[in-house]
């Protein structure tokens, strides 16, 4: 039995920050709604040590996004996104702060106690993440397939994938 090369494969390609910005650039909406879908968990993160209220952060998550689209012409580098919109989104809870007297800005350094734990990590590792499906979704579809079953849970044994891929697997123990 042989798998089509273009069919279903176990993990879906996504395409990259390039191809969604400059498909979002031409007003397709569909690249736009996947644009927020691919950042809102960085911006829900980024807006997550601020304190506020969920109707503010799905306000400051609109504007976020907001500014996202008014700006995508000036975007040079895509694959910078996930920073970009993380800054940003940080930049709108700052700004909804100061509007509402909430937040004094001094030069005092803050006390140790007062500073919410660093996100880098989690960025780092959603932009990993990111970048490893950008990577993933460049691979023939014949390759997608492949990795897709080969880290199936529950594993497959390798006579399963070579009869599903029409293909004999080399393992040399």
């Amino acid at each position: 039995m042989t798998a089509p090369d273009d069919g279903p494969s176990r993990a879906p390609a996504r395409p990259d920050m390039t191809e969604l910005v400059a498909r979002a650039r031409v007003g397709d909406v569909g690249a736009r709604e996947a644009l927020v879908e691919q950042l809102q968990g960085l911006v829900w993160y980024a807006l997550a040590s601020f304190g506020l209220s969920r109707e503010d952060r799905e306000d400051v998550a609109a504007g976020t996004f907001c500014r996202l689209f008014e700006r995508l012409d000036t975007i040079r580098d895509p694959s910078r996104l996930p920073g970009w919109i993380v800054t940003t989104a940080r930049n709108e809870a700052h700004t909804l702060l100061r509007a509402r007297g909430k937040m004094v800005l001094t030069d005092e350094e803050p006390e140790v106690a007062d500073l919410a734990p660093a996100p880098d990590d989690r960025i780092l590792d959603l932009e990993l993440s990111a970048a490893l499906w950008a990577a993933f979704s460049e691979l023939p579809s014949s390759c997608r397939q492949l990795l897709g079953l080969l880290i199936a849970v529950p594993p497959l044994p390798y006579r399963d994938i070579e009869e599903l891929l029409g293909m004999p697997l080399l393992v040399a123990w």
